[in-house]
């Protein structure tokens, strides 16, 4: 096998924005941030959504856009209609 053409695999934290909720998962991310996640340090991860936050997993029927994606493609749509 090849020596270097593999990333880094490690533990990394990830971090829902939305609700604070921590999730530690192997990943070969890479990040220059770090975090705390029972009493060990983590390279860590922000997203924006993940399973605590979404709508299809919590079961509530708001829709979180935090992006502006629905926006952006309702524009779009818009300009190519006229």
């Amino acid at each position: 096998m090849k020596e270097n053409t593999h990333p880094e695999y490690r533990d990394v934290v990830f971090t829902d924005m939305s609700t604070g909720k921590k999730f530690l998962c192997g990943s070969a991310v890479k990040t220059s941030t770090t975090d705390e996640y029972e009493g060990r340090e983590y390279p860590s991860v922000r997203v924006s959504i993940s399973s605590s936050s979404h709508p299809f997993y919590t079961g509530d029927a708001t829709f979180v856009d935090t992006e502006g994606r629905v926006d952006k493609f309702k524009n779009r749509y818009a300009a190519k209609k006229k």
